[in-house]
């Protein structure tokens, strides 16, 4: 029996076939989904700002940022058995959420995530398969690495799948 494995907010977990992980409420965040395509060994990060180095917090958690989350998502793959060389991605989120005034593009956090993972997943050598990204809406989804299906809801919008 499978089990679906739950991923909060700036967290990141990995799974084994035939288990599955989710997340809730990917508004302006996204959740970048890795898979090995050989062993089915997966992941999901759910990460809320695009570049660890421009919030100088001393934040200690990888999985809040584009940058570090991914690194760290690879390595815990890894930990389980993933070769970094099969692995591919999908991505989902990356919504602005409320009308802005002016051209501001420091309050577009969903458009610079998507452009942070992107940028990321291109130095690292890992395609990118498909992506539901932008948009004004939020999303919750389930990815599961045995298949490759990335399962996206948003309410009003139904279900799609990646």
């Amino acid at each position: 029996m499978s089990e679906i494995i739950k991923v909060g907010m700036a967290d990141l977990k990995t799974c084994l076939p035939p288990n599955g992980v989710t997340t809730l409420g990917l508004g302006s965040c996204v959740g970048i989904a890795l898979r090995d395509t050989g062993n089915k060994v997966g992941g999901l990060a759910h990460i809320m700002l695009p570049d660890s180095k421009a919030v100088n917090t001393g934040q200690s958690n990888p999985a809040k940022f584009a940058d570090t989350g991914i690194d760290e998502l690879i390595r815990q793959m890894e930990a389980l058995g993933a070769n970094r060389r099969r692995l591919v991605a999908k991505i989902a989120g990356g919504a602005m959420m409320f009308a802005l005034q002016g051209k501001s593009t420091t309050m577009q956090v969903g458009d610079r995530n998507v452009e942070a993972v992107k940028k990321k997943l291109a130095e690292l050598k890992i395609p990118l398969l498909a992506e539901d990204t932008g948009l004004n809406f939020g999303r919750t989804v389930i990815f599961y690495p045995e298949t490759g299906d990335y399962v996206i809801k948003a309410v009003g919008k139904g279900e799609k799948k990646i």
